[in-house]
Formats: structure tokens, C-alpha cells, sequence
């Protein structure tokens, strides 16, 4: 077929310099430049490749298409050079620069119903923080006053915590053959049909036991889902707001922590079944997300992986805007994928498992995602989400003003993570972790220690520690809240994407299962009493902040498959940049408030220079490095 789309003559005589002087100028870079394959390559040969892509995989009919997308690809930045181009593919690609935010219905449908499936878990927490009021009473595990014996706090720690210790050692680990069978939605399908009955079979628990045995079961759909929903929304995203699309998973946990507390306002004066409504009424959201996602076209990525391109290019065709940009992203992805299966060692569930912890560029993303998730439960805001409505009443609140000031947090969380949509692909990942984890530290000490208040008046006690609480809620929602599961979805590429992603889930549900089971005893004045459980976490808050700044690498605005080079830099390298340019630079503008100095570069983007090389494909190529 006739190539009827080339760059000009100023770009297409750059071409031979460009090959020539790669190695060089890759050598040039400090710790990283991104590098775009196809800028190895002359126009003809990406044209020639695109269009015997298109025909050797039954789209015959796109081959133009997809030669003037791999020009675009080539270079994203500069698509107004290329001739060839149609106006009307012009308009959409500058369109698409200028209105980061412009996409089709159906990627705003997709990645939102995903987003309200998240909803199941927050209100599931917060159903049962309310319903730890009252079911330990009803089946003897409690008295009235919340008094109870070490075998009463360990059960009800067990009950709440076992949804997350299944959803780590199980429900996490079955994704991998949930995927590979049912794909993306199949597997979202049967999570949402598990996530909608065992709600409602615990509304029914007729003892402990009943509601341990429902709440296993729910654990499992929750771990398979928590590991997949992200990874679909991530693969359905423009890199350009990947972060703040998939970071609607985060929103509508804390959404669904709100409607859970206000599930639990609205029904707590309905008598003895008042614990019940609230655990059932968590059905909800899982119910809608069951109803819509066959709605969805499947991941792009997902089929691409399965050999099925054509497929997999009519879905892109669905949630993005103009064929251009569709043929554009996909074409990329896929060679960016090819590049990426070089380096895979085999094709084995367990081969790809064991590669998250073998190969340098996937053990460091590996590094990253397993802090942000462990952080997470290290920072003590599941303490709150967990057992809000107990703190508050043991502080000094009636059961109502209890469930009424866990609202007021619910509330807040939603609030303080909305701006986080803003800002988590202009600030980054990194940067809100670092600034909002030494906060959350001081705001979760001042509420442990306003605890010890000696003061009869109930009001004078227990208002600073409801407003530290919110404080340390604002901080989280602007930092961590929104970052663990973005962050990991996105690290890992694609042929170990679902092994990383089920050991950051693991890992993010088995601590949550931890933190669950001991808090009730943790809390107990025999033992650390309340102040001691805040000021335990509040010291894990700065483990946190040292783990982040070591393993956690910047990753806003890149694609999925360019990631792979961040981490292809040694962790020592990324270190020694972060501790001789970065820090030295923070503490001059910051508090010797030198306001005209120039910010360095980050240590890991594009275009980084600071006179330092690496050859970053041979030390991914040999495995060296840590």
C-alpha cells in the first residue's frame, strides 16, 4: 500500500542524525529520558511497520491510519510538522492538547462505574463501624457500656478484619487465571456478583460465626476486585489524566465511607436490626457496577496481550475521540509491549510472580507500590475508618454523636480528596506523599494526646480530638488516600501487571486485616490504652515518609509502557540524586527562603540532564543493578 503520510523535508533529514547520535545522547542524561522507540527509526521504515501491522492483523482498511499515527507517535509533540495529515485529524490532536480533560462518553462511563464499584469497600468499613456498636451486644461479645473481656475484643477485631485478610491471602491471588479467562470485565462481573450477595447474606448472621463465614467470603470478591478495577480504569485512560481518572477509585472509597456513615445515621434508631440494615446496605454500589459493566468495551491492552489486535483496536476506537488518537495510543502501546516482552523470562503464572522480585525494573516499581500500600495502613487512617464511631463514644459521646461525628469525618475525606484530582498530575505522586505524611504524623499525636485531657467537661475533651482527627483526614486525603492504589495500578507493566498488582494488594489488605484484628486490644487500657495506639501509628507515620522517599518514584504524566524506563534506573543512583540535588534545593528555597532559585528537574522524567550517564538498556538487558 502507497505510504501517503511522511514528516517534511526539515524533520525527514533529521532522521539519519537522529539514529546516528542516539547512543550518545542517551549517554548524555543523568538518571533517565524517557525514550520513545519509535525515535530509533526513520519515517519510512514506521510507516512500512504500521501498515504491515495493520494488514498482518486483519485491519487492512486502517493501514493508512495507523502509518500516520506511527508519525504522530513518533513524535506527539510536533504532529503539526507531519504532512499528510487530514485537517480534521489535525484539529482533534491539537484539540486533545489544548482540553486535557475532552474524552468520549464511554471512557467517562467505564472508568466511573469502576470508580462507584470502589464505593462497596468504604461503605462496607463504615457499615461495620457502626454496626461494632451494636452486634457485639446482640451476640455477647460486649455489654452495653462497649466493656468486654479479651476474648470479646479479639472476636470483634477477627470479625472486621477478616475481609481483609482473605482479600490479601486469597482473593488477591486468584486474579492472575480470574483474567486470563474472563478477561478484565468477566472478572469484574463475578466480583460484583460476590460483592453483592455477601452483604446481604450478613444482614442475615444469626450469630458471629454466620458473620465471620459472609464476611470471608466477601474478603475474596473485594481482593480480586481491589486488584483488577484500577488496573482496567489505568488501561482505559489517557497517560495525560491517567492519574486523576484512575484516582476516581480513591474518591469513591471515601464516597462510599461517607453513604455508609450516613446509612448509619439514617438508620440507627430502626432498633435490634439497625446493625444489620447498615452491613446490607453495602450491597448498593456493587449491585450497579454488576448491572453496567458488560456495558464497557474490554481493555485494549488486555486483548492486545491475547493476540486479538483488531479487537482490541475497535475498543480503543471506543474511548477515545478521534480515530487519529485511537490508532495513535494503541499503535504506541503495542510497540512499547513488544519492547516490553523481550525482557519477559517466561509466561508462567509463577514465573511472572517471581519476575516482580527478579527483574531490577519490576522489583523497584515493585519497591514503590509495595510502600505506598503498606504506608497506607502505617499512617493509622484505618484505625479511624475501622473504628471511628468506638473512639468517639469511648472518648466521651453517646452512641448517636458518635455515628454523627463519624460522618462529620466521612464528610471531610470525600471533601479534602476531591482537590487531589488536580493536583496528583501536576504535583505528582511523590511530592503530595512527602509533604502530607509528616502532617498526618503531628495531627495524629495532637489527637492521641488530647485524649488524656483531665477535664470533666465532656464537650472541652472531646472536641480537640474530633478536630485533630479531621485535620489528620484533610492531610490524608490530600496525599496518600488517593495515591496507593493510582500509583500501584500503573508501576507494574503489562505482561506482570496483575501478579504486581495482586502482591500490592496483598500487601495493602493483609496489613488493613492486622491493623483490624489488633486495634480493639491494642486500645485497651491494659495494655497501650488509646493514647498509645495514636502515638504508635503517629511514629509509623515517619517509617512511611522515610520508605516513600526512598522507593517511591515519580510517574505523573507518563504513559503505562514508558514507565518502564523510570525504573530502569538503579535505586542507589535515584537516591543519590533525590539526597545531592533535590534535597539541597528544598532546604535553600524552603527555609532559607532563597525565592529565586531555580528548581532542578525531577530525578526521573523527560529530558533530565545533569551531565551524569547511564546506559539504561544494558543494565535492564543484564538484570544488574538493585
Amino acid at each position: 500500500m502507497e505510504k501517503t503520510a511522511h514528516l517534511n523535508s526539515d524533520e525527514k533529514s533529521s532522521d539519519a542524525e537522529h539514529v546516528e547520535t542516539d547512543t550518545e545522547r542517551r549517554d548524555s542524561v543523568a538518571l533517565n529520558i524517557v525514550k520513545n522507540p519509535l525515535q530509533s527509526r526513520t519515517s519510512d521504515e514506521i510507516v512500512a511497520e504500521a501498515q504491515q501491522f495493520a494488514d498482518s492483523n486483519g485491519m487492512s482498511e486502517h493501514a493508512e491510519l495507523f502509518g500516520q499515527a506511527a508519525l504522530v507517535a513518533r513524535q506527539p509533540d510536533a504532529f503539526q510538522s507531519i504532512a499528510g495529515l487530514a485537517p480534521d485529524q489535525v484539529a482533534a490532536l491539537e484539540y486533545e492538547r489544548d482540553h486535557k480533560w475532552h474524552g468520549p462518553f464511554m471512557m467517562w462511563f467505564a472508568v466511573s462505574l469502576c470508580a462507584i464499584g470502589a464505593a462497596t469497600q468504604g461503605w462496607d468499613q463504615t457499615g461495620s463501624n457502626g454496626a461494632n456498636l451494636s452486634f457485639p451486644v446482640e451476640f455477647g461479645l460486649e455489654d452495653e457500656n462497649g466493656n468486654s473481656d479479651a476474648f470479646g475484643f479479639w472476636i470483634v477485631g477477627l470479625v472486621n478484619a477478616i475481609i481483609f485478610l482473605t482479600a490479601g491471602l486469597i482473593g488477591a491471588w486468584i486474579v492472575d487465571p480470574l483474567n486470563h479467562y474472563l478477561g478484565r470485565r468477566g472478572e469484574i462481573f463475578l466480583t460484583a456478583a460476590c460483592l453483592t450477595a455477601t452483604p446481604i447474606g450478613s444482614a442475615f448472621a444469626r450469630n458471629w460465626q454466620d458473620l465471620f463465614a459472609a464476611r470471608f467470603v466477601m474478603g475474596i470478591g473485594i481482593g480480586a476486585k481491589n486488584a483488577t478495577v484500577p488496573i482496567f480504569s489505568a488501561e482505559l485512560a489517557p497517560h495525560r489524566i491517567r492519574g486523576a481518572l484512575v484516582m476516581f477509585w480513591q474518591l469513591w472509597v471515601v464516597a462510599g465511607i461517607f453513604l455508609g456513615f450516613a446509612a448509619n445515621v439514617i438508620v440507627r434508631n430502626t432498633g435490634a436490626i439497625s446493625w444489620r440494615l447498615q452491613l446490607g446496605s453495602a450491597f448498593i454500589p456493587s449491585f450497579i457496577l454488576l448491572c453496567g459493566i458488560w456495558f464497557c468495551p474490554e481493555s485494549p491492552r488486555w486483548l492486545m496481550k491475547k493476540g486479538r489486535c483488531r479487537e482490541a483496536f475497535q475498543s480503543m476506537l471506543r474511548i477515545r475521540s478521534h480515530p487519529i488518537i485511537a490508532a495513535r495510543d494503541f499503535y504506541y502501546s503495542y510497540i512499547l509491549y513488544v519492547e516490553e516482552r523481550k525482557l519477559a523470562r517466561g509466561s508462567g503464572y509463577f514465573q511472572r510472580l517471581w519476575d516482580c522480585f527478579s527483574v531490577p525494573r519490576i522489583r523497584r516499581a515493585n519497591y514503590g507500590a509495595s510502600t505506598v500500600m503498606i504506608a497506607q495502613q502505617m499512617c493509622g487512617i484505618n484505625i479511624i475508618s475501622f473504628y471511628s464511631s468506638t473512639i468517639f463514644r469511648n472518648a466521651g459521646y453517646t452512641s448517636d454523636q458518635a455515628l454523627f461525628a463519624s460522618l462529620g469525618y466521612g464528610a471531610i475525606q470525600v471533601v479534602s480528596t476531591i482537590p487531589t484530582l488536580f493536583l496528583i498530575d501536576t504535583k505528582g505522586r511523590r511530592r503530595l506523599c512527602l509533604i502530607t505524611f509528616p502532617l498526618m504524623c503531628i495531627f495524629l499525636l495532637a489527637a492521641g494526646l488530647s485524649l488524656l485531657n483531665p477535664t470533666s467537661n465532656g464537650s472541652a475533651k472531646i472536641g480537640p480530638v474530633v478536630l485533630f482527627v479531621y485535620l489528620f483526614t484533610i492531610c490524608y486525603g490530600l496525599g496518600e488516600g488517593p495515591v496507593a492504589f493510582q500509583y500501584s495500578a500503573e508501576v507494574f507493566p503489562t505482561i506482570q501487571r496483575e501478579q504486581g498488582m495482586a502482591w500490592a494488594v496483598f500487601i495493602n489488605n493483609f496489613f488493613a486485616g492486622v491493623l483490624s484484628l489488633t486495634f480493639p486490644r491494642m486500645q485497651a487500657p491494659d495494655v497501650m490504652g488509646p493514647t498509645g495506639a495514636f502515638g504508635f501509628y503517629a511514629g509509623l507515620n515517619l517509617i512511611a515518609w522515610l520508605m516513600i522517599f526512598c522507593f517511591v518514584r515519580e510517574t505523573k504524566q507518563l504513559t503505562l509502557e514508558e514507565l518502564d524506563q523510570v525504573f530502569s534506573v538503579p535505586t542507589a543512583q535515584f537516591l543519590r540524586y533525590e539526597a545531592t540535588v533535590r534535597v539541597p534545593w528544598f532546604l535553600k528555597r524552603y527555609l532559607l527562603f532563597r525565592r529565586g532559585l531555580p528548581e532542578p528537574p525531577v530525578s526521573i522524567g523527560k529530558g533530565v540532564n545533569t551531565g551524569k550517564g547511564v546506559n539504561l538498556g544494558k543494565e535492564v538487558n543484564t538484570g544488574k543493578g538493585v
